[in-house]
């Protein structure tokens, strides 16, 4: 490994992201399929469905993650898996025995009384996500990430291909299939879960060698303060992922419906308009999907890598310099999809397409997922001290500010509210976090050098919209000379005044 940590975290951001970044990519050309296949309303349940799973998948795996790096480096790595696994396995055990009594009511909570079948497959994905989560943890803690890659890849080249074969090979006979066992509700919608289901257990499978060794055991000398450990960090991400689906739940109850004759004329109930709605939300917020492949793949690499070099004299400079990367970084990935959305606009749905009329939110969420990123950077404050409780009021605090978001703009100005909650709630986040952490764990953040670099990179952005009426090919060939222009202005400074460790 490299002696420089810098390169050393580069490197692997870059394995791991070969097994967050293909699997997302891949899985991202579900997007033009399903937005080709599927109606906006239709597209809007697989949106809504899918914030279900990440908010169940946050509860099940209740901050044993983070909990398990932690305790690797205090405790016997051995022992710290097998009591973990052993909590997980018994949870997820237990939910499942209650979900098969319940996920009817469930259903009906939600509106998919008449599709009670998709919420039963929605609970099962839950449920084998949670039992991957802390094996995929291992393999990170064990830096195995070519094995990480594989078995990622793995998973999603299965849903992938099982879903165009459903969808694409023998889409008549797969909705023959779902009418008859399913019922005419189901549809063609019913197969993406089933190829979701088929390829976690896959993932599953192929994590069975990291239980080699593997016996239950429950030791309350360990468990008592891993679980103490863990439970900020599960509400944490509970709130977190209140931050993070809550706008995709919520639409389809808070969007305003027009009135009827508008809806008749859409061929529209208010129901069905309102899945729509939230559909091209969902299908555009995909859009600012290389802001998410790339903190998430960052997120992998960094958290090991934060915690090892924890008792390092110059830990704060170099968690300092990490952070001025990733924002350059982060910078680039919004110039590169917001000056080519001329092109990347078609993976949401042909020309004309009614998706298309909710580009509009695409800076704007990409300026979020990246303050998202920079809280993340920012959370190591609390994670090293054991201060985790700090990190959940940060967050409780941002939840706030979601929820009061969307419920004052989205009835007023419809899911454009969302994505503009979606940014309040980071921005806020971000400063009470920055500001709180200086005061516990000072590290020397170039904020001065990160402003700049943000305000530079949003006003070519905004610069780029005054050829706006250009033909295609002069404002993409404009728009490449200004990321050109991005990079050198970002190599000038960085060689000319390079942060010092």
């Amino acid at each position: 490994m490299s002696n420089n940590p810098i390169k050393a975290l580069a490197g692997q951001t870059v394995i791991y992201g070969m097994g967050t970044i293909v699997p997302r990519l891949l899985n991202y050309l579900l997007v033009p399929l399903y937005t080709r296949i599927f109606v906006a309303e239709v597209y809007g349940q697989i949106t809504d469905l899918y914030a279900w799973i990440a908010f169940l998948l946050a509860l099940l795996t209740y901050g044993m993650e983070t909990t398990f790096f932690r305790y690797t480096h205090k405790e016997n790595p051995e022992k710290v898996f097998n009591n973990i696994v052993s909590c997980i396995i018994l949870t997820t055990g237990i939910f499942l025995v209650l979900y098969a009594f319940l996920y009817k009511n469930f259903a009906h909570l939600i509106k998919y009384e008449h599709n009670s079948q998709y919420v039963l497959l929605l609970g099962i994905i839950v449920a084998l996500d949670a039992l991957t989560a802390v094996p995929f943890a291992k393999l990170r803690k064990n830096n195995k990430a070519k094995l990480f890659t594989i078995i990622k890849i793995a998973n999603v080249s299965l849903n992938i291909g099982l879903n165009l074969f459903f969808l694409l090979v023998i889409p008549e006979t797969a909705l023959a299939i779902s009418e008859k066992v399913f019922g005419p509700q189901a549809g063609l919608l019913i197969w993406v879960l089933i190829s979701n289901v088929l390829s976690s257990l896959l993932s599953l499978v192929l994590l069975i060698p990291q239980f080699k060794g593997f016996r239950f055991e429950f030791d309350n000398s360990l468990i008592r303060p891993m679980l103490a450990y863990a439970l900020p960090i599960l509400l944490i991400n509970l709130v977190g992922m209140v931050n993070e689906v809550a706008d995709k739940i919520l639409i389809k109850y808070l969007t305003p419906i027009p009135d009827s004759g508008i809806l008749a004329a859409l061929g529209l109930t208010a129901e069905e308009y309102a899945l729509q709605q939230l559909g091209i939300y969902g299908a555009n917020f995909k859009l600012a999907v290389l802001m998410t492949i790339f903190i998430q793949m960052f997120r992998y690499a960094s958290e090991p890598f934060f915690f090892g070099k924890a008792k390092d004299r110059n830990a704060p400079e170099l968690y300092a310099k990490v952070m001025t990367y990733f924002v350059i970084f982060c910078l680039l990935i919004f110039l590169g999809v917001m000056l080519y959305i001329d092109i990347l606009k078609y993976f949401v749905g042909r020309g004309g397409s009614d998706y298309h009329e909710g580009l509009v939110i695409v800076p704007i969420v990409l300026i979020a997922n990246m303050f998202y990123g920079i809280v993340f950077n920012l959370s190591i404050w609390f994670k090293l001290t054991d201060k985790t409780f700090s990190g959940t009021i940060i967050s409780i605090v941002g939840a706030c500010i979601t929820l009061l978001c969307l419920f004052v703009l989205v009835p007023r100005i419809g899911y454009l509210g969302a994505a503009i909650a979606h940014l309040s709630c980071y921005t806020v986040m971000m400063l009470i976090s920055y500001f709180w952490g200086q005061k516990v764990f000072k590290v020397p953040y170039q904020v001065g050098r990160i402003g700049f670099y943000t305000v530079f990179a949003i006003g070519l952005y905004l610069l780029s919209n005054v050829f706006a009426d250009f033909s295609m090919g002069l404002r993409l060939t404009i728009n490449t000379l200004l990321i050109i222009f991005y990079l050198g202005t970002v190599f000038v400074i960085e060689r000319k005044n390079p942060l010092k460790i």
